[in-house]
């Protein structure tokens, strides 16, 4: 009798475990199946980047000023030369021949960095007659663009309305290429931070945030001012590459609190002043009656 009742009861159990079974792995197998999906749906989207457009009038800006500041470097090193050259002859004629091998040596160093200079020189104007040159061509191609646009439309005016067009996009393309290549030869914007000045503005405990964007570039700052009235930063130094087609903008915020920061001022900086052989010191004022400045030294290499 217990063999009869016990056997289908183990038939009933292991039914609704197979039951169980099935629905826990339908359930998983689901919830896999959705979960891959999703990370399909959801992978970043590769977008291409917007299209360039060439600036010949900035450039034309950027080009001057960068030749003016390497004619600037030429003109102080060999000033530096010619006052080596002097001191030689004056060691010879007063028989001070000890250190005529060091001033020898620096010399030939100075001797070699001017050449690297001319030779850097030369490569930025052949740049740019490269780039007046596919800016005259392109400037042609705009020009039978608008006018095959306005003939009618036959067949050999759109073949030639074609023709143009690619001729224009492969000279803006040129344009484009030969931007960024003369900005791999501007050299490189060292800056440093000396503080902020605020005629009285300023008070100890006082904490603020420095950002400057230049393109992509960023350098974000935080100081503090101490009780000696000397500022404490959390970086000093930063390197700029230079641009073509940008400006440097600084924005400078007090930190008071969580959810209190006051924006003290932001303003925008033309960098072709910069290209210069010696250090320069800058006072910027951060907002417009001028009581806040930022004072910076750029050092063009």
């Amino acid at each position: 009798m217990l063999y009869k009742f016990i056997r289908p009861l183990c038939f009933f159990f292991f039914v609704f475990f197979d039951i169980a079974c099935i629905k826990t792995n339908h359930r998983t197998y689901y919830h896999d199946s959705h979960t891959l999906t999703t990370d399909r749906m959801f992978t970043g989207s590769t977008k291409l980047p917007p299209a360039k457009t060439p600036q010949p009038e900035r450039l034309d800006e950027v080009y001057a000023a960068l030749r003016r500041g390497l004619q600037s470097y030429l003109q102080v090193h060999q000033l530096e030369l010619d006052t080596l050259g002097q001191q030689i002859r004056e060691n010879k004629r007063n028989g001070r021949l000890g250190s005529l091998y060091e001033q020898d040596k620096q010399v030939k160093a100075v001797e070699r960095f001017m050449r690297r200079l001319e030779f850097h020189l030369s490569k930025v104007e052949e740049l740019y007659d490269a780039y007046c040159i596919q800016r005259r061509l392109r400037d042609g191609a705009s020009k039978m663009v608008a006018a095959f646009n306005s003939a009618t439309g036959s067949k050999e005016a759109r073949e030639s309305l074609s023709e143009a067009s690619r001729g224009f996009r492969e000279c803006t393309e040129h344009m484009c290429s030969l931007e960024s290549e003369l900005e791999s030869h501007m050299g490189e914007f060292h800056v440093k931070m000396k503080g902020l000045a605020g005629f009285a503005r300023l008070c100890a405990g006082d904490q603020y945030e420095v950002l400057m964007r230049y393109g992509r570039q960023r350098w974000r700052l935080r100081g503090r001012v101490e009780v000696s009235s000397k500022q404490m930063w959390d970086s000093e130094d930063y390197i700029f590459l230079p641009l073509v087609a940008e400006l440097l903008s600084i924005k400078v915020t007090e930190l008071k609190s969580l959810a209190n920061h006051v924006v003290v001022g932001s303003v925008s900086c033309e960098m072709l002043d910069l290209f210069c052989p010696l250090p320069q010191t800058l006072a910027v004022d951060i907002n417009d009656l001028g009581t806040v400045k930022l004072n910076l030294e750029v050092t063009w290499r």
